[in-house]
């Protein structure tokens, strides 16, 4: 049976994160910086987890900026260890984890899907799929023990439509969504939600150049979409994100939100 709600099991209002500990992993850059800029800016305690040192460097200095409760953690998403630690590092420091975005993906250059080899598909494995999967580990007993959780995954339009050229990446994505219903399932119970969503290449404000098989992706996504646009990191995916970590979503889980503008709409 699903355990009662209980609002007093986290801080915060119905709709908002005002004093809420939340992860943001590959936060150095692009959409995952918008969201902990977007989460900060409403109150919520942030530890941005991020591979590189400079991208981690400059997302604390705004964040510092900004003058909020925030936490810089160097963390390589593909060891689950290093997860781990992460984690408890959190833990150690702010005494509860109440939502996790998990953002984090290696990229690797566009190819045909006969090109594509071991070492592709391993690395977008590695940091994907696996380190979506180690992430929801290392924050399940935490949110399991305060029976409140958010745990907020990221796929891809290009999973779910085959786009050309990303075989990798969108096998990945994919994975994403299937863990996600999966977690959903098995940790309702414990008033933990899970939920994924799929942006939009946010920020990406020109195509590439000719001739790349991400040109042909990216035309493929803009040609007859109904906004025309790509969206803002800040302005029009972290709000829904938010939503996803906030209490107002109590009774969805298991769920894709497609941020992107219409964009399955089009013909």
């Amino acid at each position: 049976m699903n355990q009662a709600y209980d609002p007093d099991a986290a801080p915060g209002t119905a709709h908002g994160i005002d004093g809420r500990v939340v992860i943001v992993t590959g936060a150095g850059r692009g959409i995952g910086r918008g969201i902990a800029r977007h989460l900060a800016k409403n109150g919520a305690t942030i530890v941005v987890a991020e591979h590189r040192a400079r991208r981690l460097d400059d997302a604390m200095a705004e964040l510092d900026g900004l003058g909020v409760q925030s936490l810089g953690i160097e963390c390589d998403v593909g060891s689950r260890e290093a997860v781990f630690a992460m984690v408890e590092a959190t833990m150690s420091r702010f005494g509860r984890v109440d939502g996790i975005v998990n953002n984090a993906v290696s990229l690797v250059a566009a190819k045909p899907i006969e090109d594509v080899t071991e070492q592709d598909m391993d690395l977008l494995q590695r940091t994907g799929t696996n380190g979506t999967l180690w992430a929801m580990q290392a924050v399940f007993p935490h949110m399991k023990a305060q029976g409140w959780g958010r745990i907020v995954n990221v796929g891809s339009a290009a999973g779910i439509r085959g786009s050309a050229g990303t075989a990798p990446y969108n096998a990945t994505k994919e994975a994403i969504r299937s863990l996600t219903r999966t977690a959903a399932r098995e940790w309702a119970k414990h008033g933990i939600v899970v939920n994924c969503y799929c942006p939009a290449s946010a920020g990406h404000h020109e195509p590439p150049p000719e001739g790349n098989l991400h040109r042909e992706a990216w035309e493929a996504m803009y040609a007859m979409h109904p906004m025309d646009r790509d969206g803002e990191a800040e302005e029009d995916i972290a709000p829904p994100v938010l939503f996803l970590l906030s209490d107002a979503c109590r009774f969805m889980t298991g769920e894709t939100l497609m941020l992107d503008g219409g964009g399955q709409m089009r013909s």
